[in-house]
């Protein structure tokens, strides 16, 4: 891969091309045989209950695409719906706020396939429902492009519903389920405080906020760079350099013996 190509990638936003590529791998590694998929799938009793806990698999089960060319197309659509949360989504202030936005959603996903649908192994297109009705409800007045036709933002999500009746029936529960995480984290972070005159219940922790914005690591324009850490033993006194002269001694010259 080219240094172009390389700056580009690292100059889109971090969340959303880090979830993209984490798809995009899981599934070439998926479909061809390179992980097997009992290792990646959710189930509560394989998580949960076997010892040591597989908690992996809260992670994995949202990262595999649907085969052949949904394994290009799912994470672009991944990316496309997250960076919109990430980069213009006024409800998403800060990248932790969008980090514990992923995690609340994707357990609410879990709770919901797993109450009404039983056993759902893989949770992708539930969770690219979620970020796609996201990423549109602030885009009220605004059109989107879907497929070949021009659409009000606000109903892409119904579109890719009806989508799903005409070409993957078998998708559609799952996509509800989605579409009713969205709506629930939607209302108990956004309607509920502002309407109803409630708190939030889905407050982005303390402890996200540290994981995040952590001193040593520096926001860059693109990538991430690490603080090195200041030393302990000042220079002014010569032990790190093999000198018994303080600096302001060794700046003087090389010295000369008199007598």
């Amino acid at each position: 891969m080219s240094s172009d190509a390389m700056d580009a990638y690292w100059q889109l936003q971090p969340l959303a091309r880090t979830l993209a590529t984490a798809i995009f791998i899981t599934s070439i590694g998926g479909h061809m045989g390179l992980i097997p998929m009992e290792w990646l799938y959710f189930h509560s009793s394989v998580a949960i209950f076997k010892m040591p806990p597989q908690i992996w698999r809260f992670i994995t089960t949202f990262l595999l695409s649907s085969p052949k060319l949904g394994i290009i197309l799912d994470p672009y659509f991944v990316y496309q719906y997250l960076s919109q949360i990430e980069a213009g989504n006024p409800k998403f202030q800060r990248k932790e706020d969008v980090l514990w936005y992923l995690i609340t959603v994707s357990g609410i996903i879990l709770l919901l396939t797993q109450y009404f649908l039983g056993f759902e192994p893989f949770l992708l297109g539930a969770l690219i429902m979620a970020l796609c009705y996201t990423g549109s409800q602030d885009q009220r007045g605004m059109k989107a492009n879907f497929f070949f036709f021009t659409v009000p933002a606000q109903l892409v999500p119904y579109c890719m519903l009806g989508m799903s009746v005409i070409m993957n029936p078998a998708a559609l529960p799952q996509q509800i389920c989605g579409l009713l995480a969205a709506h629930l984290h939607d209302f108990l972070v956004r309607l509920w405080p502002e309407f109803g005159g409630g708190r939030n219940w889905l407050a982005t922790p303390a402890f996200v906020s540290r994981l995040v914005t952590t001193p040593r690591l520096l926001q860059r324009e693109y990538g991430t760079g690490i603080r090195p850490r200041t030393q302990t033993s000042g220079s002014s006194t010569g032990a790190s350099t093999g000198s018994v002269l303080p600096d302001s001694w060794r700046t003087r010259g090389t010295g000369h013996r008199l007598g």
